[in-house]
């Protein structure tokens, strides 16, 4: 039995059976969704991300601890609801050579624990209607041009790729 199909019913991801994904990340991929990335963060994720701060700023690039030391991690933009993660020198303040959220959650026993959900669903999304969908170039107007978004960049079955974060979306749909 997967992850994905252990308790609770399996979101309905509308383009599921149709979409391909594959994350090289260290195998090809230098994590360009990071570059620019400036995932929304709610209430309980910053709370999440500031009791830790200290375990993160070690092992952040210089100049986006320089940043985060001064000004914070969240930027202005976004919503009061859910602000955005700061970017420093074209990347999110939490890359050095791989998500350091992830990296340290990780290392503690579960990637996801600190990361924003955004992040640990990537390329899962809901729409504004709340359905969920792989995002993939031309489905549902994707614009960001990411060559793993694009279907013919693998043959990978979503379905099969993607057993973590439709497992995360389930527990969501739970919470």
């Amino acid at each position: 039995m997967t992850e994905a199909s252990s308790k609770g019913p399996m979101p309905d991801i509308v383009n599921l059976d149709r979409a391909t994904f594959e994350c090289t990340f260290g195998r090809g991929c230098e994590g360009v969704c990071c570059r620019n990335g400036r995932p929304p963060v709610n209430r309980e994720q910053s709370k999440r991300i500031d009791a830790n701060i200290e375990k993160f700023l070690p092992v952040m690039r210089v100049e986006a601890r320089a940043v985060v030391e001064k000004e914070g991690y969240l930027s202005r933009r976004g919503t009061p609801e859910e602000p955005l993660v700061r970017v420093v020198a074209g990347w999110c303040v939490f890359f050095n050579k791989g998500c350091v959220l992830h990296a340290v959650g990780a290392n503690e026993g579960d990637k996801n624990r600190y990361k924003p959900s955004a992040c640990a669903l990537f390329p899962l999304v809901r729409d504004w209607r709340g359905r969920w969908h792989v995002r993939q170039h031309g489905y549902n107007r994707e614009l960001w041009d990411l060559f793993c978004l694009d279907p013919g960049a693998s043959p990978m079955p979503s379905r099969l790729s993607l057993q973590d974060e439709i497992a995360l979306a389930r527990k969501l749909m739970e919470d």
